[in-house]
């Protein structure tokens, strides 16, 4: 599959779409739940609560929120590989990390949640028709095609993981 033109996205995921290697999509979505389990399967409770700042969010919330916005993505790219013509909604972050409460979770049922979403969304990814990958349909309404909704899932991702890396993983006040 080739990378979406620019136009195919709103200018807000360019970063996101910017960040995903050259390579297959599975083989990326593959290796990046392998990635993330590897980073993240080990934490203790008291570290997947650190957060980096006040106001910022727990490690735990990361997982659920990379959960949430892949299965939000995946919807749209569902509806639109589908034919929807209708402008899909859009959603609040912060509110939905907000009302999910995903502190209250146990670091594992938060990672089983991520591996559920990450196997749904290679399944539907596996069983597009080629065809399909360029379809357009309108998001938040912005236009969108299925492979650019591919690529923000990836990329969204890779952004997370980054941020948990420079701004958890190596701060000075992260539990050992």
């Amino acid at each position: 599959m080739n990378r979406p033109e620019s136009n195919e996205y709103a200018d807000y995921y360019a970063t996101y779409v910017s960040m995903v290697p050259e390579g297959n999509m599975m083989d990326i979505l593959q290796m990046q739940r392998e990635d993330l389990l590897k980073r993240l399967n080990n934490l203790s409770e008291e570290q997947a609560n650190f957060r980096y700042g006040p106001e910022k969010w727990s490690i735990k919330e990361v997982i659920g929120h990379l959960a949430d916005t892949e299965r939000y993505m995946a919807y749209r790219l569902f509806c639109i590989a589908r034919g929807e013509k209708a402008n899909l909604p859009g959603h609040n972050e912060e509110d939905f990390v907000k009302e999910a409460m995903f502190d209250t979770y146990s670091l594992s049922t938060l990672l089983e949640d991520y591996v559920s979403v990450r196997n749904t969304t290679l399944q539907l990814l596996k069983n597009l028709r080629n065809d399909v990958w360029t379809n357009w349909g309108n998001a938040n309404g912005f236009p969108v095609t299925v492979r650019a909704l591919a690529f923000i899932v990836a990329g969204h991702e890779l952004h997370h993981l980054k941020i948990l890396t420079e701004r958890y993983f190596q701060n000075e006040d992260f539990p050992v």
